[in-house]
């Protein structure tokens, strides 16, 4: 009986140490705390980062630290495109080489990133900071769609690239912007949306299955 008891007593100790996560050391748990902040961080994760950071000479964790610190003290938003930057441009907007006539606009700064890493575009940019969404609260008012507007004006590009999600609140935006830019002479497109390279089509929604069906390009073939 005894033994089971003891048994009992340590499977309970080890899962209040997995899940519960009560360590010994206060400034130990709050650094597990403060780690499982982050999006994806579970408390284990959070452990091992913080146990890690115990390995790591002294200097490294203030690095790490003081860069954290500087990155939430000083980054800003570019005030032509709302993008991340150190000054008053980024580096996309700043750079003479990149193509002025046309203006990728996309929901958020991850778009961007993920647009340059395709090495595809050499254009600049514009965020809006999110979609329309009246469920949520947010309006055309709380996004950058006034200052787009502005930029067209002033600038005159001669393309705008619709890159934004193909869902109801992408799609709203987009014709909410391409109204308000019908009397501007810009050309407006929309990335290419179809089947995903390896899908099948027995798979895909019929929305994105109809778009490939309509948005269908000449196949080419090379010259013998």
């Amino acid at each position: 009986m005894m033994e089971e008891f003891r048994k009992k007593d340590l499977i309970c100790g080890l899962a209040g140490y997995f899940y519960g996560m009560n360590h010994s050391s206060r400034l130990l748990q709050e650094a597990v705390e403060a780690f499982s902040t982050l999006p994806g961080i579970g408390r284990k994760t959070a452990l091992r980062l913080a146990l890690h950071l115990l390995k790591q000479d002294a200097e490294q964790v203030d690095h790490l630290g003081d860069a954290i610190k500087r990155f939430r003290r000083d980054i800003r938003f570019c005030q032509t495109c709302f993008n991340l930057a150190d000054g008053p441009q980024c580096a996309i907007c700043a750079d003479t080489h990149r193509n002025r006539k046309t203006i990728c606009v996309v929901e958020s700064v991850r778009d961007v990133m993920a647009i340059e890493e395709t090495q595809q575009y050499r254009g600049l940019y514009h965020v809006l900071g999110g979609v329309i969404n009246p469920l949520d609260g947010i309006g055309p008012e709380q996004l950058h769609i006034d200052s787009l507007v502005g930029r067209i004006r002033s600038d005159q590009p001669e393309e705008i690239i619709m890159a934004i999600s193909p869902t109801i609140e992408g799609e709203t935006t987009i014709y909410y912007i391409s109204r308000l830019m019908r009397d501007l002479p810009v050309r407006i497109s929309t990335i290419a949306r179809g089947v995903a390279f390896g899908g099948e089509l027995e798979y895909a929604d019929e929305i994105t299955l109809g778009r490939s069906i309509m948005s269908r390009i000449p196949y080419a073939t090379n010259p013998d």
